[in-house]
């Protein structure tokens, strides 16, 4: 068994674009990296908004292992059909009880358990349940089968990614935002040992407003009238960050990525 691995998580993938870009590169990444397990935020690979059925297959049968998701995954119907059945589509874990779909799974590919956690923040977001709660609850079911744990914390607001960053350290193997597209620059391991990251950023195309046609983006800005964004395509890249994790848990390497 490895003493430890490379865990490649991906920004939020936006549209054809992003979709295009990251099935035409990951298997490079992958082999030039030597990366072992690998986890895409995909809740807008559909046109921007949301993820298809097809779209889900696509990417795993490119390489992705677990795809997370976040406010959008409810936004094509289409989901519906695959949200209870496919154990590597995940939506936010605190969503209400009774809720389709699940909010972690467990793997044991690499020969080292990860357990991969998919939560969502209530700042400037819906107001579902508390994430640092329904953490705790999820930790106590799958501490003692998993030897990693890893959480995207898909939320709006710094600040609140950085409070669920400090209140998982020590339990968390690695914690990374996702969700506003832009990828910062605040990777770190904290104390306790968990690798942190406020955002991992944005998988499509960078000629854009965070993925969405600029000129459309603007108009609305200027025009305050709420027209349908529409995904760009120019200068497609891929966000994302590598993280090494000792079979221990505990983060020992932290590589942003931007290609």
């Amino acid at each position: 068994m490895k003493n430890s691995l490379k865990i490649l998580a991906i920004g939020d993938i936006v549209g054809r674009a992003g979709r295009e870009v990251l099935l035409s590169r990951l298997q490079g990444i992958l082999d030039q990296h030597r990366i072992d397990f690998v986890i895409a935020n995909g809740e807008n690979s559909a046109g921007g908004f949301s993820i298809t059925p097809e779209i889900t297959q696509e990417l795993l049968r490119a390489g992705v292992n677990v795809i997370t998701s976040g406010n959008h995954i409810w936004d094509n119907k289409d989901i519906f059909s695959i949200i209870d059945s496919e154990p590597s589509l995940l939506r936010p874990a605190n969503y209400p009880e009774g809720v389709k779909g699940k909010g972690y799974c467990i793997s044991g590919k690499t020969g080292i358990s990860i357990c991969v956690i998919n939560l969502q923040g209530r700042t400037n977001m819906e107001p579902i349940d508390c994430p640092f709660r329904k953490f705790d609850q999820i930790y106590e079911k799958i501490k003692d089968e998993s030897d990693i744990i890893v959480v995207d914390f898909h939320a709006e607001t710094t600040s609140e990614k950085r409070a669920f960053g400090w209140y998982v350290d020590g339990r968390a193997s690695v914690m990374f935002g996702t969700h506003t597209h832009v990828q910062t620059a605040d990777e770190e391991i904290l104390p306790g040992g968990t690798g942190y990251i406020t955002d991992i950023g944005m998988t499509g195309a960078f000629d854009s407003v965070i993925g969405m046609d600029k000129n459309v983006s603007i108009n609305r800005f200027i025009n305050q009238i709420r027209v349908r964004y529409e995904p760009a395509m120019g200068n497609p890249k891929i966000n994302g960050v590598m993280f090494t994790v000792n079979k221990k848990g505990i983060t020992e390497q932290i590589v942003r990525m931007a290609t």
